[in-house]
């Protein structure tokens, strides 16, 4: 990988998936503008972006956040995912640069489903600092019904693949699986794309909110520093 300055503050936080524990994170000097090369490189190698600041987990003794990504082209339609796709086939999608259009949506979305959390209460700001800013390489993918807002993935582009970094939707709608749906066509957009990749960011072990990610299978995990087969548990 390119040679960058990394930054690790001496100050820990609270960890956002395990009450007992305390986060560190190392993070790319943020006075860098990387090109897509240098960001494709940094993901490859397990980094992530949250608005400009791109970091990875450094935390002593504790190894759980583990990057996973989805082999798009072994990937296969499961029954339950042919339903997802099917209950919500009557809405529209549209790739969007990002924007302040959806704060409304996202500041329902935390409101209604993270309340109890460290995201909450909801701001512009921190609407735009999270998902509005960073390096010019991600994109909004919005589903709306007869124009009305339902869901909206945002996304990184490299030249390797697409990476899911947050998702939000109308919680009217949870029962229609808006998370799973926009996993499914980001991926189906990699296929179309010709992208071998769809990066689905770290999977934690122990963690329920991010237990999911381990159902997408085929999958791939970032482990001792390399891409190996996500083994069956």
């Amino acid at each position: 990988m390119t040679k960058i300055t990394l930054l690790k503050p001496e100050q820990s936080h609270a960890c956002g998936y395990f009450s007992d524990r305390q986060s560190h994170s190392l993070y790319v000097d943020p006075r860098l503008e990387p090109a897509i090369e240098l960001l494709t490189q940094l993901n490859l190698n397990g980094f992530r972006r949250s608005g400009k600041l791109i970091y990875r987990p450094d935390c002593e003794g504790c190894n759980a956040c583990q990057p996973v990504r989805i082999p798009v082209r072994q990937f296969k339609l499961k029954k339950s995912y042919k339903r997802t796709l099917r209950n919500a086939r009557h809405w529209t999608l549209s790739v969007e640069m990002p924007s302040a259009a959806l704060y409304s949506d996202y500041a329902n979305y935390i409101s209604q489903r993270h309340a109890d959390g460290s995201m909450y209460p909801p701001s512009y700001d921190q609407y735009k600092e999270f998902l509005v800013d960073g390096h010019d390489n991600h994109r909004f993918l919005v589903a709306r019904e007869n124009g009305e807002f339902r869901a909206c993935l945002v996304f990184d582009l490299f030249l390797d693949g697409l990476s899911s970094v947050y998702c939000f939707f109308d919680p009217d709608y949870e029962t229609l699986s808006p998370g799973s749906f926009m996993i499914l066509k980001i991926t189906q957009i990699c296929q179309l794309m010709g992208l071998p990749w769809h990066y689905l960011g770290y999977w934690v072990e122990g963690s329920r909110k991010m237990e999911y990610k381990s159902r997408y299978r085929p999958l791939h995990i970032f482990k001792n520093d390399q891409w190996q087969p996500f083994e069956t548990r």
